[in-house]
């Protein structure tokens, strides 16, 4: 109507209607600078499992300034710009590998816990002493319940935190200082093949002070990443390379699988256990490894979650660390 009474486009009107609404808009909406910052930590972050677990200090997501508060003090941070999960953020954890947002925040929970424990001081000694110690602990689940004294015992902060969302962590090594080394573990997979394999994987990286300048993240460590081959990483093949000759040598497994393959029977697993004494769970995730054959012996692989944690420092699965908050 507007077009035929004035002799002007219809679009012409459309577009005096569009910038007359947008100036609206502005006057009414306030500026918030934080707003792009806030849709990137909420986005990035797992941020309701966070205030479930007790990493924030924060009853409800909806409660946006409080929930803000929380995130900058879990991250050590002096504002919301800096929490180094941003892209732009100055301070920044040095991690040897790309680390996704929900790592750091599980490795930032180990740091808070490592903080809380006294420890004798580091030793190199007391650790190749140690894991003669640990050696005869690979007996039965139950003996798992010693170990983290025999670290602490030996200067290294041993932590379990629950992985967090989609994180797929098994392990991690890093240091507070050059004298304080720090293993966190997730139990991702509680087996007691597993586990022992992961703990002497990440001991090895302290042993030879990986971790010292970025933190060494190990993510699922299974398969072909738990493997030997060229395509490893140096710092993980040497720490794989100790954790599947612990306990029982390889070349003695590889020996038990090439002889008793393809029919391996129980009794001879049972009896290639006594001999090292060691779990047979411990041998029979070796073979399922070495073979593909994931279904054998899978009774053996029992768990250790239940046998470690009322000795460990301990986050997840219903505890919550009293530290942080």
């Amino acid at each position: 109507m507007l077009e035929g009474v004035f002799g002007v486009p219809a679009e012409t009107f459309l577009e005096l209607q569009k910038s007359y609404d947008l100036a609206k808009a502005r006057i009414v909406a306030q500026p918030d600078p934080n707003r792009a910052t806030r849709a990137a930590l909420f986005g990035e972050l797992p941020v309701t499992e966070m205030i479930k677990r007790g990493w924030l200090n924060a009853d409800d997501i909806g409660d946006v300034p409080k929930v803000e508060a929380a995130l900058t003090k879990f991250f050590g941070a002096s504002s919301l710009d800096e929490i180094e999960v941003l892209p732009h953020a100055a301070k920044k954890t040095e991690v040897a590998t790309p680390a996704t947002p929900t790592q750091l925040a599980w490795i930032y929970r180990v740091k808070q816990m490592a903080n809380e424990l006294m420890v004798a001081k580091y030793s190199e000694f007391g650790v190749r002493s140690a894991l003669k110690k640990l050696e005869g602990l690979m007996t039965a689940p139950e003996q798992t319940r010693h170990i983290p004294r025999i670290l602490t015992e030996c200067g290294i902060r041993f932590v379990i935190v629950e992985t967090i969302g989609g994180a797929k962590i098994d392990g991690v090594t890093f240091w507070i200082d050059e004298n304080s080394p720090v293993i966190g573990m997730t139990l991702r997979y509680d087996r007691i093949d597993n586990f022992w394999f992961v703990l002497r994987h990440e001991l090895e990286h302290v042993l030879r002070l990986h971790g010292r300048e970025a933190a060494i993240l190990d993510t699922e460590l299974e398969g072909e990443r738990a493997g030997t081959g060229s395509s490893i990483a140096e710092q993980e093949r040497v720490a794989n390379e100790a954790a599947v000759d612990f306990g029982v040598p390889k070349q003695k497994v590889d020996k038990f699988i090439r002889l008793k393959s393809p029919f391996f029977k129980e009794i001879d697993l049972l009896g290639f256990a006594r001999t090292y004494k060691v779990h047979p769970g411990i041998i029979a995730g070796r073979v399922q490894h070495e073979t593909n054959r994931y279904e054998l012996f899978r009774n053996h692989l029992v768990k250790v979650r239940t046998k470690i944690t009322p000795s460990a420092m301990v986050d997840g699965w219903g505890d919550v660390a009293p530290v942080g908050v």
